[in-house]
């Protein structure tokens, strides 16, 4: 095992890779029961979709964790599941096979892509103080994440919101705005206990302190009535459902009838560009964020991104381990599985290797015959890790010049506009934007490389074609 997974090398030991995995794991073991009731509301079977599920994960986590020697876990992603359920079935029309059909596409797409070093390239043609922005943004949006996770806020109408009509009459508007909850539930208490609880484990330096904080909330929770067995399908029911969605990608609604339509095709296209540049953009902002302060991937890996062919390093196997990922959820019946941001708690909690993957994939596995006992952990007690993680990533920042409004104005845009809009993508989109924009309106042109010239104009591709159609 010291030999595989070089764990002396990358100053780690089993123990730590044990606790990296568990938190990891518990931190995105929402999805388990999230995506399957998602998907469902286009029609394809519940147990099916919660068994393809759990199936797209241990493969493309082992395959990251085994391949790649990394600590990142794949699951189907949030966000592309609701754009395969509302935007490409229920607003586009096409059928829930279609989709998945697109979805395996889109993972051809991106293998091809990134062997052809396209995904690498636009990492290296990301300027460092961008590099850093996106690291101190992916902070931001996993401690939101944790904090909406942990009920700490409620979205209510704002009356002093004005919105102009097409007529040019202007009227009051309900747009939702945060507001703190009370803090008198027991979900509510619980969480910030546990937010109390993690931070004083952390700055007393116990080892395995994210992990314990989950361990403990959780069984706080049971007193407090928050922690319960949850019910799910049973694995026999699931297994009968599996092949109602395993390989329907190919068939007839499908891969067949995709393309049979000639009129359809730009449409179809359309949307796989859309699921490809979110998959790929979502992935690259995920090891830029966490794996760049925490030397995961080093400056040797990034500077292997200049090979022109083979993995020499650990981000070329990553990149790769990720893409394969989304045609294989697909294959199952599942939307697109991607690298998870909570892979950043598991990070925090010290992992470094892929054993750390191997865990999760491990855990991931064993969940099909516990789902009961894995979803009885309250988000109120997962949330708080993911809190802590986000605040250790926030001192990218400090590399930012604040001062200099040619860096910061980009940076703020890829930065903190990531968790304003709620999507590492469209940060990372509007952060290029304004790069540019400074770059040319500087006389600086020059200085942009071409690789991120191309990837600002298919983002700007990307939201003119979401608001044509979408």
């Amino acid at each position: 095992m010291e030999n595989f997974f070089k764990l002396k090398a990358n100053g780690t030991n089993v123990r730590t890779e044990i606790l990296a995995g568990l938190t990891t794991f518990f931190a995105m073991a929402y999805i388990i029961m999230v995506n399957p009731a998602m998907l469902s509301l286009t029609g394809m079977p519940y147990g099916a979709v919660f068994l393809a599920t759990i199936l797209a994960s241990v493969i493309g986590t082992l395959f990251m964790g085994l391949v790649a020697n990394v600590p990142y876990a794949l699951a189907p992603g949030m966000g592309l599941n609701a754009f395969f359920v509302f935007t490409v079935v229920f607003g586009l029309g096409f059928t829930w096979e279609e989709a998945l059909a697109m979805v395996f596409v889109c993972g051809v797409i991106n293998v091809l892509i990134t062997v052809t070093k396209i995904r690498k390239l636009i990492i290296k043609s990301i300027p460092e103080s961008l590099q850093n922005a996106i690291g101190g943004g992916i902070g931001i949006f996993i401690a939101y994440i944790g904090i909406k996770s942990a009920g700490l806020l409620k979205f209510t109408s704002d009356p002093g919101t004005y919105e102009l009509l097409d007529s040019g009459t202007v009227i009051a508007s309900s747009a939702a705005v945060p507001e703190i909850v009370p803090f008198n539930t027991p979900s509510v208490l619980l969480a910030i206990f546990g937010i109390i609880f993690t931070t004083i484990l952390l700055v007393g330096k116990v080892k395995g302190a994210i992990f314990i904080g989950i361990i403990v909330s959780t069984l706080l929770g049971i007193p407090l009535g928050v922690t319960h067995l949850g019910a799910s399908v049973s694995f026999a029911e699931a297994w009968a459902q599996l092949p109602e969605t395993m390989f329907a990608a190919f068939g007839n609604p499908g891969l067949i009838s995709l393309f049979s339509d000639p009129a359809r095709i730009p449409l179809v296209l359309m949307t796989i560009f859309a699921f490809s540049l979110s998959d790929t953009f979502d992935t690259i902002g995920t090891f830029i964020g966490t794996g760049r302060k925490t030397g995961i991937f080093s400056a040797e890996d990034i500077k292997a991104l200049e090979s022109s062919s083979g993995f020499k390093s650990k981000m070329d196997k990553a990149l790769f381990a990720d893409s394969v990922g989304t045609s294989i959820g697909a294959i199952f019946g599942t939307s697109n599985t991607t690298t998870y941001v909570e892979s950043a708690a598991g990070i925090g909690a010290g992992g470094r290797t892929g054993l750390t993957s191997v865990v999760v994939a491990i855990l991931f596995a064993l969940s099909a015959f516990f789902v009961p006992v894995i979803s009885a952990i309250p988000s109120a007690a997962t949330a708080p890790a993911l809190i802590v993680v986000g605040i250790m990533m926030l001192s990218a920042f400090k590399e930012i010049n604040w001062t200099d409004l040619d860096e910061a104005i980009p940076a703020f845009f890829a930065g903190i506009f990531m968790a304003l809009c709620y999507s590492i993508s469209y940060g990372i989109a509007t952060g290029f934007i304004f790069y540019c924009i400074v770059k040319l309106f500087k006389g600086e042109a020059k200085d942009i490389n071409p690789v991120l010239w191309v990837s600002t104009g298919l983002f700007i591709l990307n939201f003119i074609l979401l608001a044509v159609k979408f």
